[in-house]
């Protein structure tokens, strides 16, 4: 009793640090070197069966090394082959049917079962079982990894076709921003930020407050009648970082475009370039300023003749919008100041805007824009032919210049 005790408390302490090979072969040692009924002792002092450490005894007579020397980069604990085979082994063509299920081309499939559900491993574990294949969902998920499938979220990298011309309007964008800038003549970028609704209403990120007191917002995010929704629609002065951001209510128009330029011009650009005779806008391909919107050069016909500016415009080529400077120089930051914060009126939202700073120098005005502006307005051929407007010598429906037909008084 007095050995079995003894060799308890020493497989008590050794048993954190060894591992199944190790303690079988501890354990015949312990066997052994007791000699008659070694094997019963050791066996009711540490638990392991009799086959176990007579296991462990036929080891250490062939040698340590019996198993084979490693398992990878690790020494074999069991002899090769032991356990139960592999899943894949005992269902052949598993490997096979999995992957058919999961291919992408399969949801355009009119055979394929689950052309229309969702590839969660529940589902492919119930179709795979309705086939014959008697395989669990924790079992699905382990095939596919050896498969080389992981989850894996939509990247957004397509841009569609891309015009042939698309890096050439790049570069020539460049080439008159610099010529523009050589010359201290302003240049802009302009764009609608996203529509964004008006009242306690969530809105994404958080923001500091007092510990377990979170702002209560409206749980549905339907639009409230009576204060409506805000269309920022921003001016970016590309030399000066400077911002002008209108707030409409309306509608977002042509003309409420070229009114927030106007705008911008009155209340910074003519005071920033008391000297300026020409300016450079660079926008979109679509939208409010889109290159086919009539109602858009009409309208900056009308500026042109009212600041006597000659006006260029260059257009980025379609679905190149990420590209344009206003949208990683100015909204960005108002996303970002306004984060966790429910835009509960129109005067909060001015004020947020007009909050907008950076360690960069950005400094932003905003105001709010109540003006009405009609949808759907139409320019007449007649009108069109009016305007003094000449396209660029390189793609000129994406770049063109207005003239003022007069001097203003």
């Amino acid at each position: 009793m007095i050995e079995e005790g003894a060799i308890r408390a020493k497989y008590i302490s050794l048993f954190p640090v060894l591992d199944e090979r190790a303690r079988r072969l501890w354990a015949a040692s312990e066997a052994k070197s007791l000699g008659y009924c070694g094997i019963s002792i050791v066996a009711r002092a540490t638990g392991l069966t009799r086959n176990t450490i007579r296991a462990g005894l036929l080891e250490l007579e062939g040698g340590t090394d019996s198993l084979g020397s490693t398992q990878g980069n690790r020494p074999r604990i069991r002899r090769g082959g032991a356990g139960r085979r592999a899943v894949s082994e005992r269902y052949p063509g598993l490997l096979e049917k999995l992957e058919s299920l999961v291919e992408p081309v399969t949801r355009g499939d009119p055979e394929s079962p689950l052309r229309w559900t969702c590839k969660s491993v529940r589902h492919l574990s119930i179709e795979l079982q309705s086939q014959g294949y008697p395989v669990c969902p924790q079992t699905v998920s382990a095939l596919l990894h050896e498969l080389d499938y992981s989850l894996q979220a939509n990247r957004k990298t397509k841009e569609g076709s891309q015009h042939p011309d698309r890096n050439a309007q790049f570069e020539f964008i460049n080439s008159r921003t610099q010529w523009f800038q050589r010359r201290q003549q302003p240049v802009i970028s302009v764009d609608t930020k996203k529509k964004e609704l008006v009242g306690d209403f969530k809105n994404g990120g958080r923001e500091w407050r007092p510990k377990g007191q979170p702002e209560p917002v409206r749980v549905h995010d339907f639009i409230d009648k009576d204060l409506g929704k805000a269309i920022p629609y921003g001016v970016y002065d590309v030399t000066k970082n400077l911002g002008w951001v209108s707030v409409g209510i309306d509608h977002d128009t042509p003309e409420f475009a070229v009114e927030t330029i106007r705008r911008w011009w009155l209340k910074m650009g003519a005071g920033t370039y008391p000297h300026a005779k020409r300016l450079l806008i660079t926008a979109d391909a679509g939208g409010s300023n889109s290159y086919r919107a009539r109602l858009w050069k009409s309208k900056l016909q009308e500026f042109a003749d009212n600041t006597g500016l000659h006006v260029e415009v260059c257009h980025f080529p379609p679905s190149t919008s990420k590209w344009n400077k206003i949208e990683h120089r100015l909204f960005c930051h108002i996303t970002e100041n306004w984060r966790g914060r429910p835009l509960v009126s129109h005067e909060v939202i001015v004020q947020l805007i007009g909050a907008t700073t950076t360690s960069a120098g950005l400094q932003v005005a905003a105001a709010l824009d109540e003006q009405e502006y009609e949808k759907g307005k139409r320019v007449t051929d007649e009108v069109m032919r009016s305007l003094k407007i000449k396209p660029g010598r390189f793609c000129g429906d994406w770049n063109y210049s207005i003239s003022p037909r007069k001097r203003p008084s």
